[in-house]
């Protein structure tokens, strides 16, 4: 089981890999977080699998937020960011999810 200080650990280096402000592509930065994620999920592939879920929506938060942003649109309502980038629209940009890794 991968213990509360890794997960804050991988976090807050997800945060730092996902600015707001960030002007990088968005396949740049898929690329970046994909890199911290593979390594992470190497070391805890063993652990149980309730940690990877929490950890696939923390980091497509992040990145809806990211593209909220730059579109100009407001927080106008639990999932509206949601709609517009589903889990599967990630997918296809090359996000890797934890979750789906075999």
């Amino acid at each position: 089981m991968a213990r509360a200080k890794s997960l804050k650990k991988l976090k807050d280096r997800l945060r730092e890999k996902t600015p707001r402000k960030d002007g990088r592509s968005l396949k740049d930065i898929i690329t970046d977080v994909n890199r911290t994620l593979r390594g992470w999920y190497g070391y805890f592939q063993h652990s149980q699998s309730n940690v990877f879920p929490p950890v696939d929506g923390f980091v497509r938060r992040r990145l809806r937020s990211l593209l909220e942003k730059r579109r100009g649109y407001t927080r106008q309502g639990l999932g509206e960011a949601r709609n517009r980038w589903p889990n599967t629209w990630f997918a296809k940009q090359g996000l890797l999810s934890l979750v789906q890794t075999p």
